[in-house]
């Protein structure tokens, strides 16, 4: 049994400030710093996702063409090689061990619908590291989190969200996510 932690777009355009910013987004980032700091090494692997969206086109409807509906098309956000698209400069990424591209071209939700920058998806990372168990942090809770959290208990993951690293979009959305994703089976523990 190998444990990993996933972190799960800790972006610049979903921080405070940013195209789709999240309140609570900077402390996240300082958070998951600190833990790395303090537990990095409880970790077999490190692998943290960003939303890595094609400048070009709508991203499959992802990127609204009119007014956004903030349900199923945003605004332009987290567009390969911007400002946006970068990590928080609160989050240290010199532990991340693997780093995870989603959305290129797509909507890109989930952590398992990314592929490394060489093109490997995370399925296969995770058979290669030998991951059983994944700890979740980062944002937001009621998307992103989310959505990677289920996907990696339908992989067959055991699944723990730290709750004091996780911030939502809307509170009582985010409270939902979590009581869904412990009534698949995820855990939730504060840290």
């Amino acid at each position: 049994m190998a444990r990993a932690l996933f972190i799960i777009d800790v972006q610049n355009d979903f921080t405070e400030g940013g195209a789709l910013g999240v309140t609570g987004g900077e402390a996240v980032a300082a958070g998951i710093t600190r833990l790395l700091a303090e537990h990095g090494d409880d970790y077999a692997h490190v692998f943290a996702s960003r939303d890595w969206h094609d400048a070009e086109g709508g991203n499959d409807g992802h990127f609204a063409t009119g007014e956004p509906d903030y349900e199923t098309n945003w605004p332009v956000h987290c567009v390969a090689g911007s400002e946006g698209a970068e990590y928080h400069h609160a989050l240290d990424t010199t532990r991340v061990d693997t780093h995870i591209l989603k959305g290129q071209g797509a909507h890109g939700y989930s952590i398992f619908e990314g592929v490394t920058p060489e093109g490997q998806h995370l399925t296969d990372a995770l058979t290669e590291a030998g991951i059983t168990d994944v700890d979740i942090v980062g944002l937001a809770t009621d998307y992103c989190v989310r959505i990677s959290a289920l996907d990696a208990i339908e992989h067959g993951q055991h699944v723990r969200i730290l709750t004091a690293l996780v911030a939502p979009v809307d509170a009582a959305a985010g409270d939902a996510a979590l009581a869904e994703i412990a009534h698949a089976g995820g855990i939730l523990t504060p840290a």
